[in-house]
C-alpha cells in the first residue's frame, strides 16, 4: 500500500490543478476524489456543457466545479497558460493528445523549461512485490541518450525519495548483464555506473547492464553469478527505450493487476500525463504523486 501512504501525506494540501480538455469520465472520477480529500482545487477546462454532463453522470455530488469553458482545442492552451502564470501549481492531461498538450508546455512562452530532460516516471506497486518498482520511461522519451539518462535517473531518485526511500539502488537494464560493444545500451549501463562511482550522479547506487530478471530476482542473480548491490534488490529500473518501457508498464497493469502512478518531471510544474486506457484509480495515484512535487 504504497500509493496509499502519499495520500496521507498530500491530504489537505489542496494545491491548484489545471485540467486540460477534462471532458472525460476517468478523469473527472479522479479529479474528484483528490478534490474531495482536499488534494487539489480543480479548474477544469474544455466544453462546459459537456463537463457539467459528465459530472452529473459520474460523480452527481460534485455540484459546483470551477470550469472555464472554451473550445476543446482551446483547453491545452489555456491551463498552460494559467499554470504559466502560477495561477495554478501544476497540470493534468485531459482528453487532449499527449503530443499536443507537451508541444504547448514546452513552448519557449510560456516559460515552463529548466534545461533538464522532460520525462515520465512511473511507480508500480506489484501484487505479491515486496517493494515498489520505480521505471522510466514509458511515455515520453521515445530513445534516450546517455545525457538524457542522467537526468531521468535524476527524476527517479526524487521520486523513490517522496517514497521514503533515501538511497535507491537503480538498474540500468537491457536484454543481457553483460557489456557487449555491438549493444550499445550495455555500454551506456556501464559508463552510467561509472559515473555513479565517481560522483557524477547522485544520491543513489547506479549499476548495469542488467537483464530484468536478475535486478527483480536475487535467485536468479545469484544462479548467474552476479555480486552487486542492485541484484535481485532494484527500487529504479531505467529501461533502454519507451517501447520497452511501455511495453513492461502495460504487463505489469494489465497481467499483474498492478497498481500504478505517473508524473512528469523535469519542467518547472510537473505534469500528471496518464494513457487514455488507464483507470480512474491510476489518474488518482498520478494526482497524488505530482502534488508532492509543488
Amino acid at each position: 500500500m504504497h500509493l496509499e501512504k502519499l495520500v496521507e501525506r498530500v491530504r489537505g494540501r489542496g494545491k491548484k490543478l489545471a485540467v486540460a480538455a477534462a471532458n472525460d469520465d476517468h478523469v473527472i472520477e479522479a479529479v474528484f476524489k483528490a478534490w474531495r480529500e482536499k488534494i487539489c482545487e480543480p479548474i477544469l477546462f474544455g466544453l462546459k456543457e459537456e463537463i457539467v454532463e459528465i459530472a452529473r453522470k459520474c460523480v452527481p455530488e460534485w455540484e459546483r466545479p470551477e470550469i472555464v469553458d472554451c473550445p476543446t482545442g482551446d483547453a491545452g492552451r489555456l491551463a498552460v497558460e494559467t499554470v504559466s502564470k502560477g495561477e495554478c501549481d501544476f497540470l493534468m492531461k485531459g482528453k487532449i493528445k499527449t503530443g499536443d498538450l507537451m508541444k504547448i508546455y514546452l513552448d519557449e512562452r510560456y516559460g515552463l523549461r529548466t534545461g533538464k530532460t522532460i520525462s515520465m516516471v512511473s511507480v508500480m506497486e506489484i501484487p505479491g512485490f515486496g517493494r515498489p518498482l520505480i521505471i522510466s520511461d514509458p511515455g515520453m522519451v521515445i530513445s534516450p541518450t546517455l545525457e538524457q539518462k542522467v537526468d531521468m535517473i535524476e527524476h527517479c531518485v526524487r521520486v523513490a525519495n517522496v517514497l521514503g526511500i533515501k538511497m535507491p539502488k537503480v538498474a540500468i537494464v537491457g536484454a543481457i548483464e553483460i557489456v557487449n560493444p555491438k549493444m550499445p545500451i550495455t555500454v551506456e549501463a556501464a559508463i552510467l555506473s561509472k559515473m555513479n562511482q565517481r560522483g557524477q550522479i547522485k544520491n543513489c547506487i547506479v549499476d548495469g547492464p542488467f537483464a530484468l530478471d536478475n535486478v527483480v530476482s536475487e535467485e536468479a542473480a545469484k544462479k548467474k553469478g552476479i555480486e552487486s548491490p542492485v541484484a535481485g534488490k532494484a527500487d529504479v529500473l531505467i529501461l533502454p527505450d519507451i517501447e520497452a518501457a511501455n511495453i513492461l508498464y502495460k504487463a505489469l497493469v494489465f497481467l499483474t493487476k498492478a497498481r500504478s502512478a505517473s508524473t512528469i518531471l523535469g519542467g518547472k510544474v510537473p505534469v500528471v500525463l496518464t494513457s487514455r486506457a488507464d483507470s480512474e484509480e491510476t489518474k488518482y495515484y498520478s494526482i497524488v504523486l505530482s502534488s508532492l512535487f509543488v
